[in-house]
């Protein structure tokens, strides 16, 4: 067996999840392989072309906000960018963007690029060398070795991925891209909880073969709102996507069919995403709709293919082309990739701890679809935590770096995959999160930059602006609150508030939405020392400054519970007053604190009774 240079960490696979890891992991100056089986597909993206959402965009702001690079490199790769939610509160509103998929690409391998301490291998990991408990290295399907302190597995569905188009079935783990069999084989026999999840994707279709003059377009926002901090400007031209919608006719193709469709004739058994169904499972469950919407969306400024997005499907191919003909502007449309479900193997992420290193076996990391995620946005968050713990890992002084539910969506995400598991593909809503209206994605840096400060992952220039911008909050704030004015000054400010005779403070105002700005500034000309994403973010503030103090509350509660720990051998059998349900639960996802714990579905407010008082005797026998 060959003997290779020893790295510091290796991350299996260049997909989302992988180059977030190389990048977290060498900013704080490891030395980095990353293996995949082709570097040409570094970064690419291998489904929809678009970055964020509801709930995803404030996991790339936050992504952003610890010195990551998904933000930076969807701003440079976007043809459109538009704020979903946007007539809605800032708690739930989802920055996103249309990207080109050969700009995006290029962007990642640029960022990678720039860490000289990120090497790139060719290569297919058939297994992972463990000796007592801790990761040794791993080896190659050519017999080579390659030693290492930390591995990050990011291995997305290669994992014996099969796809299925019709009644055929590949073994890969994306079109054209072989699946890894020989991994998913040596993880099995680690004797790791694994299941198996399933995605798809809609056909690729030829743009110039659509009738686009008879659909509706849609355009993105005037004035774009970007996910980078460090983005001033838009980089390319913005293109907009069109609207069409199946019909009645396109139902009856569709249901006639379904047969024929893997995810119906049992060929597929296991669980797909239910927020982002297939067009066969639309139909098959609101057959009574007279239409479901297709968002056509370009691939790129120089592209000739259009991903229609809302038709993910499986069926035969000819299947797939008749449907797409009863479209109204797609009569003549040509396929270019037909759409396929993929098929793939996962692990529970309940065996995971908050770092997502594998419980009993040390330095092993899994982040992306491997933890039974759905989305890049997922899967980016998972590998910048994975790929950070991995590098501090290397320091004796065990430093760890561990986000909750309190203060991140990438937070929320690993605490529901660890607490929760993932029967079905995790995706991420703001519904998810009970903090919402704290966890914004217009705040996602005065959450977490401090943090990633703090772990030294912050590049100089990102952490000088950042600090700037902080401290201009800071002093615009107090400035607001300084100055008090009447019911009938108000008035100037377009403002008509009850005349009760209390004075209220420039800060108090900032949040109504018919203050007019325009009179404030310049009557108050100290607000024209600071930019306007000063003034906006202490706009919102005001507006939630009542919920939040509420929501505080709440968080205070939340992180008493979790200074709460439970003992990490604790036999939960010897707990009375523990359901079977319960026990089962906890015993699957062993809690360290009692927060964590309480999350757990079967877990009842019984059974927190019940282990909080176990644990407390349990303490005081051991002082």
């Amino acid at each position: 067996m060959n003997m290779i240079k020893l790295a510091d960490i290796i991350v299996i696979g260049g997909g989302h999840a992988g180059v977030e890891a190389a990048s977290a992991a060498a900013r704080t100056g490891a030395q980095v392989l990353l293996i995949t089986m082709d570097k040409n597909n570094i970064g690419s993206m291998s489904c929809n072309p678009a970055i964020g959402g509801i709930g995803k965009g404030h996991i790339v702001r936050e992504i952003d906000a610890m010195g990551g690079i998904m933000a930076r490199c969807a701003d440079r790769a976007s043809i459109q960018f538009k704020v979903l939610n946007a007539s809605k509160g800032p708690a739930v509103r989802g920055p996103r963007c249309q990207a080109d998929r050969s700009l995006y690409k290029k962007a990642i391998n640029k960022e990678i690029a720039r860490h000289k301490n990120i090497k790139i291998l060719n290569g297919l990991v058939e297994s992972i060398k463990i000796e007592r408990g801790l990761c040794k290295g791993v080896e190659l399907n050519d017999g080579g070795f390659i030693a290492s302190k930390s591995i990050v597995l990011t291995t997305g569905t290669f994992l014996n991925g099969i796809i299925h188009i019709g009644s055929k079935k590949i073994s890969s783990g994306r079109i054209n891209e072989s699946s890894s069999v020989g991994l998913g084989a040596f993880l099995k026999s680690l004797g790791l909880p694994m299941a198996r999840l399933k995605t798809g994707t809609p056909p690729r279709l030829k743009k110039n073969s659509i009738s686009f003059d008879f659909l509706e377009r849609d355009y993105g926002d005037i004035v774009p709102e970007f996910f980078s901090i460090d983005s001033t400007k838009a980089y390319n031209e913005q293109l907009p996507c069109h609207m069409a919608w199946t019909n009645r006719e396109t139902h009856k193709i569709i249901k006639k069919s379904l047969s024929k469709s893997p995810l119906y004739n049992g060929a597929i058994a296991s669980r797909g995403p239910r927020y982002c169904p297939s067009i066969e499972d639309k139909i098959k469950r609101f057959y009574d709709r007279d239409r479901h919407r297709i968002m056509l969306e370009p691939e790129g400024l120089n592209s000739d293919i259009i991903y229609p997005n809302g038709i993910s499907t499986s069926l035969p191919v000819e299947i797939q082309e008749r449907f797409l003909k009863s479209i109204k502007g797609l009569e003549n449309v040509k396929i270019a990739q037909a759409g396929y479900a993929i098929e793939y193997d996962h692990i529970d992420p309940r065996a995971l701890k908050k770092t997502l290193e594998l419980k009993n076996i040390d330095n092993l990391f899994f982040a992306g679809q491997i933890n039974g995620t759905t989305g890049y946005e997922e899967a980016a968050g998972q590998g910048l935590i994975a790929g950070l713990n991995a590098a501090l890992k290397l320091d004796s002084f065990g430093k760890e770096c561990e986000l909750d539910r309190t203060e991140s969506y990438i937070g929320v995400m690993i605490d529901d995959l660890i607490t929760r598991g993932a029967p079905e593909p995790y995706r991420m809503f703001t519904s998810r999160a009970e903090y919402r209206l704290y966890l914004r994605a217009d705040n996602a840096d005065l959450r977490l930059s401090d943090k990633a400060e703090k772990f030294n992952i912050l590049p100089k220039e990102r952490k000088e602006k950042f600090l700037k911008y902080k401290q201009d909050i800071n002093n615009l704030k107090n400035q607001c609150k300084k100055v008090a004015i009447t019911h009938n000054e108000s008035k100037k400010l377009n403002l008509n508030l009850s005349a009760d005779g209390k004075r209220r403070t420039l800060y108090e105002l900032l949040g109504f939405e018919n203050l007019d700005k325009n009179k404030l500034v310049n009557k108050y000309i100290f607000f024209n020392k600071y930019d306007s994403r000063v003034f906006n973010q202490l706009a919102i503030q005001s507006k939630y400054e009542t919920h939040l103090i509420k929501q505080k509350a709440s968080i205070f509660s939340y992180k008493q519970d979790q200074r709460v720990k439970i003992p990490k051998n604790i036999n939960y059998k010897e707990i009375g007053g523990l359901s079977s349900e319960s026990c089962q639960a906890l015993e699957l996802a062993r809690p360290t604190d009692l927060a964590s714990a309480a999350k757990i579905p079967g877990v009842t407010a019984a059974a927190l009774s019940s282990v909080l008082l176990y644990t407390k005797k349990k303490v005081k026998k051991v002082v």
